[in-house]
């Protein structure tokens, strides 16, 4: 299955929770078309969460039709912790998205890997 350019699907991603009441603004561009998008969960409170790429080992295993998966990497922790992670998946990869919500809600909406 051809996955969706990842700008097309940002867009689509902000508008859905920019219509429904929650700021969400990219925060880091990344490559247009196959960029990996990690997203940043500010939950209001102090604390954020962090939702990153679904290893490949996870996306093999899902047998859904889900166009990006992802995974659960931080959840209600100091912002510091969030931007280091970022910092070093920057020296990694500099072609990767960052989407900033503002919620108090839980579900995002997201493909979640089994077992992430």
């Amino acid at each position: 299955m051809s996955q969706l350019r990842t700008d097309l699907w940002c867009a689509a991603f902000i508008r859905r929770h920019n219509n429904i009441g929650q700021f969400c603004v990219v925060s880091r561009r990344g490559d247009p078309v196959a960029g990996q998008v990690f997203i940043e969960v500010d939950h209001l409170n102090g604390t954020v969460s962090l939702f990153a790429p679904a290893s490949a080992v996870a996306r093999t295993e899902d047998e859904g039709s889900a166009d990006r998966l992802f995974s659960l990497r931080f959840d209600h922790v100091e912002p510091a912790k969030v931007r280091e992670r970022l910092a070093r998946e920057e020296d990694f990869d500099p072609d990767f998205w960052v989407l900033s919500v503002e919620t108090r809600e839980s579900d995002l909406g997201l493909d979640i890997a089994p077992g992430a």
